[in-house]
């Protein structure tokens, strides 16, 4: 069974925009400074609760200046409910279903689906005249859904695999392992393990306060700070944990 939410990432403009926005007008905890893995010319950041936990993660690629257009196969904001668009409904709820998700009730064209428990709300917004979506800055890349460990995810991916989903290989990404999959609208999914998690390089009352990098770019780490745009970071006291 999926545990819930894992995190959400989502692309964004400037950095030390993105950065300030979410540090000192949202007052959320900036819990690791890292590289888009896949581009590692630019920056991904985490923000959580104090020890990064899976659940509490809102991360962004910074650096994206294409505006996006609101479509079929994204994944928007409303009143904070994660809702998802889609120009035909019954795939989607049928792709929902392989993961576990169950119906729980309809208002207009906006239908609501749970994991048992109500350990994810997914509300999917049916418009079958909307065009297909464009990403840019301001808008969600994808939804990771939690396991806790890489043996359910690998029974998670023969299950997607078996119900005609493809879906990638897995990919480490150093505090958690992951694979990739799309809704059949396009919208982008994943699956992430709770662990190593964020401690494995950085302590709890340091998370956040260097720019970390997994070993496989450690030997590169002058030629990619060097590509980095120039960020002002927030200071912060121990956390209470």
């Amino acid at each position: 069974m999926l545990l819930g939410l894992h995190h959400v990432t989502a692309l964004a403009g400037q950095p030390q925009a993105n950065l300030d926005h979410y540090t000192q007008v949202l007052g959320m905890r900036l819990v690791k400074r890292t590289v888009n893995f896949d581009d590692p010319g630019a920056y991904h950041f985490y923000f959580g609760d104090p020890r990064g936990t899976p659940g509490t993660l809102l991360t962004f690629f910074p650096g994206f200046q294409r505006v996006p257009k609101r479509g079929t196969g994204q994944f928007v904001y409303d009143n904070a409910d994660l809702q998802l668009l889609s120009g035909d409904l019954e795939p989607t709820a049928q792709f929902l279903a392989v993961l576990g998700f169950e119906s729980a009730g309809s208002e207009g064209n906006r239908h609501r689906f749970e994991l048992p428990k109500g350990a994810a709300r997914i509300d999917v917004l049916h418009e079958p005249e909307a065009e297909r979506g464009r990403l840019g800055a301001g808008s969600i890349h994808h939804v990771a859904l939690r396991v806790a460990d890489e043996a359910a995810q690998i029974e998670w991916r023969e299950r997607l695999t078996g119900a005609g989903i493809v879906v990638s290989p897995i990919k480490d990404r150093f505090y958690f392992h992951s694979i990739y999959f799309r809704e059949p609208g396009g919208a982008l999914f994943e699956i992430a393990t709770d662990g190593p998690g964020f401690l494995i390089d950085e302590p709890a009352d340091a998370l956040g306060t260097s720019l970390c990098l997994p070993p496989w770019l450690e030997p590169s780490r002058a030629s990619i700070e060097a590509r980095l745009a120039p960020v002002d970071w927030p200071q912060y006291a121990a956390p209470t944990l």
